[in-house]
């Protein structure tokens, strides 16, 4: 009888922490995909901005109409990449497709901004002075969103590969690690900035 009870409790414990890793791996998913949920808005924030910087520089760069175009094309795409991204934020190659997109739609906002250099009625320009700020401070939510979201996916990762949880996070519906969202500037964000008199 009392060998019965044993079995009976060693059997419980085990279903109770079996029920506990469960938890947690949907906890810190959920965390993740929190966070990426705040990219996410902060990405939409940042693509309703650009169609309005590009209207207004439409005005004064009626020549650099290929310009325009290619930032529109590039906001398009990066988008896309985000949408299918944000239906599962822990998959790979949605989070390097987005990337890449990412990398495409900078290149082609620094060409713009190299342009808009040359218009010296347009950078005095209130309306474009407003956006270009609106657009920095999504930059910076983008990026402490970003680092929200690293910060979850690793803590995820780091449960799911450590042991016991190891041995059951893919009976539990969680096989592979998530993925991490770097983008092109990564290096260039690590370096501190250089002063030059």
């Amino acid at each position: 009888m009392t060998t019965l009870l044993v079995i009976l409790f060693i059997i419980i414990a085990i279903a109770l922490y079996l029920i506990v890793i469960y938890n947690q791996l949907v906890k810190l998913k959920n965390r993740y995909q929190n966070a990426f949920a705040q990219i996410d808005v902060q990405m939409k924030r940042r693509y309703d901005l650009i169609p309005n910087l590009i209207e207004v520089a439409k005005q004064a760069m009626q020549h650099e109409r290929q310009t325009l175009t290619e930032v529109i094309a590039a906001r398009n795409l990066a988008h896309a990449a985000l949408q299918q991204a944000a239906n599962n934020p822990g998959d790979a190659k949605a989070m390097q497709n987005f990337q890449q997109a990412e990398a495409k739609l900078k290149n082609s906002l620094s060409g713009f901004n190299v342009l808009v250099e040359a218009y010296p009625d347009l950078k005095t320009n209130q309306t474009m002075m407003q956006l270009n700020e609106e657009l920095s401070s999504t930059e910076n939510r983008i990026a402490f969103a970003r680092q929200a979201f690293n910060d979850a996916v690793m803590f995820y990762n780091a449960y799911r590969q450590s042991f016991p949880p190891i041995l059951f996070a893919a009976t539990f519906g969680h096989p592979l690690d998530a993925a991490l969202l770097e983008f092109a500037d990564k290096e260039q964000i690590q370096q501190a900035p250089k002063v030059q008199f």
